[in-house]
C-alpha cells in the first residue's frame, strides 16, 4: 500500500513539475479572478469557496494526467524491457495521443529506422566478411599444401617460389579487403610513373607467369596522380587473374592518354557474365572450371570486387571490355594526370 502511495506521489510530482509554466498561468489567473471578484463586493466567504474549488480541480486535473502519463511510461519502459534491441523501439510505439506527441513518435521512428539501417549494415559487412575470410582460409590451403607437398618431394626452388607468391598475394588481398572501411586513412596521394608502377607489379608476380606460361609486353608512360601502393595492388590483381585463367596468353600493357590498358588474348568473359565480374564473390564459369595447364583453379571472387573499390575511392574509371574465346581488355583512367 506504502509503495503504491509512493508511485501516485512520483507520478503527481511528475506531472506538476513537467507544467510549472502552467500551473504559474494559472496561479496568476485565480488571483487575478478573486480580485475581481472582491472589487465586485463578493463576500469573503464565497470567495473563499470558489478558491477551494479551483484549488481542488487543478490538483484533480494533476493527479489525472499524472496517473494517466505514470501509466503510459509504465507501459513504454516494460515494452523496452521486452525489446531485444533497444533500438527498435520506434518501430513498435504505441499510437501517439496528442500533438507533441505526434512531433516525438516522428522522430523516434526516423530515428529507430536510421539505426535499424545501421546495424543491418553492420550485420550484412560481418556476414560478408566471415564469408570471405572463410573462403580465403580455404583458398590459402592450396599453396601451403602444395609447398608442403615440395618439400617432401626434394623441393623444388622454383615451385616453391611461386606456391609462397600464391600465399603472399592471398594474404596482401584479404588486408586491402579489410581495410577498405578505413581505405582513407591509408591513401598517400602523390605523382609516380606509370610505366613504374607497371614493372613493379609484373616483377612481383614473374613467378607465376612464367609458371602459366605467360608473356607480358608493357610499353608507353605518363604520370599519375594517385596512390601508388593501391595503383600496384590493382595491376598485380589483373596479372594474378591472366594466370589463373589465362595459362599461355600473351599480356600487353599500355599507359596512355592517362590510362593503363591491360589486355590479354585468352578465353574472354562470356557476355552475360560481363556486367558481374566486379560483384562481391562472382567467380563465373571461368573460375568454376580448370583452364587447361591453369595452376590455380577456383577463386575467392573478391580480386575484381577490391579493385572496383579502390577506384570508386581513388576517383579512377574502371572500364572492362571483352569478347568470349578472343580478348579481355581492362582500364585504369586516372583523372589526375601530368
Amino acid at each position: 500500500m506504502g509503495r503504491k502511495i509512493h508511485t501516485v506521489f512520483r507520478y503527481f510530482a511528475d506531472a506538476c513539475e513537467s507544467r510549472t509554466v502552467t500551473l504559474c498561468f494559472l496561479g496568476m489567473g485565480g488571483l487575478g479572478f478573486g480580485m475581481v471578484l472582491a472589487v465586485a463586493g463578493t463576500g469573503a466567504a464565497l470567495i473563499g469557496v470558489l478558491a477551494a474549488a479551483y484549488l481542488a480541480a487543478i490538483l484533480l486535473w494533476l493527479l489525472t494526467v499524472g496517473l494517466l502519463e505514470g501509466k503510459r511510461m509504465e507501459e513504454l519502459e516494460k515494452l523496452l524491457s521486452d525489446l531485444p534491441e533497444t533500438w527498435l523501439l520506434g518501430e513498435v510505439l504505441p499510437k501517439p495521443a496528442g500533438a507533441l506527441e505526434r512531433r516525438y513518435f516522428r522522430i523516434m521512428r526516423e530515428l529507430s529506422r536510421s539505426a535499424v539501417g545501421v546495424a543491418e549494415q553492420a550485420r550484412r559487412e560481418k556476414e560478408e566478411y566471415c564469408d570471405y575470410v572463410e573462403s580465403w582460409i580455404h583458398e590459402i590451403k592450396t599453396p601451403l599444401t602444395a609447398c608442403a607437398l615440395i618439400l617432401d618431394n626434394g623441393g623444388d626452388l622454383r615451385k616453391l617460389r611461386r606456391e609462397l607468391k600464391r600465399a603472399d598475394n592471398l594474404t596482401e588481398s584479404i588486408l586491402y579487403y579489410a581495410r577498405l572501411r578505413t581505405a582513407e586513412k591509408d591513401v598517400k596521394i602523390r605523382s609516380f610513373s606509370a610505366s613504374d608502377v607497371i614493372g613493379e607489379a609484373v616483377k612481383s608476380q614473374m613467378e607465376l607467369l612464367t609458371g602459366a606460361g605467360i608473356s607480358v609486353e608493357a610499353e608507353g608512360d605518363f604520370s599519375v596522380y594517385s596512390d601508388r601502393k593501391s595503383v600496384c595492388f590493382m595491376l598485380k590483381q589483373l596479372l594474378i587473374n591472366c594466370a589463373k585463367y589465362c595459362p599461355g596468353c600473351q599480356i600487353s600493357i599500355r599507359a596512355r592518354d592517362g590510362a593503363i590498358l591491360v589486355r590479354d588474348n585468352g578465353p574472354g568473359i562470356p557476355a552475360h557474365e560481363l556486367r558481374r565480374v566486379t560483384e562481391r564473390g562472382f567467380t563465373g564459369s571461368c573460375a568454376r572450371t580448370k583452364a587447361p595447364g591453369s595452376a590455380v583453379p577456383g577463386g575467392t571472387g573478391m580480386g575484381l570486387y577490391i579493385v572496383q573499390e579502390l577506384c570508386g575511392r581513388l576517383g579512377i574509371s574502371l572500364g572492362i571490355e571483352s569478347e568470349a574465346g578472343k580478348f579481355t581488355c581492362i582500364s585504369l583512367r586516372f583523372q589526375s594526370t601530368g
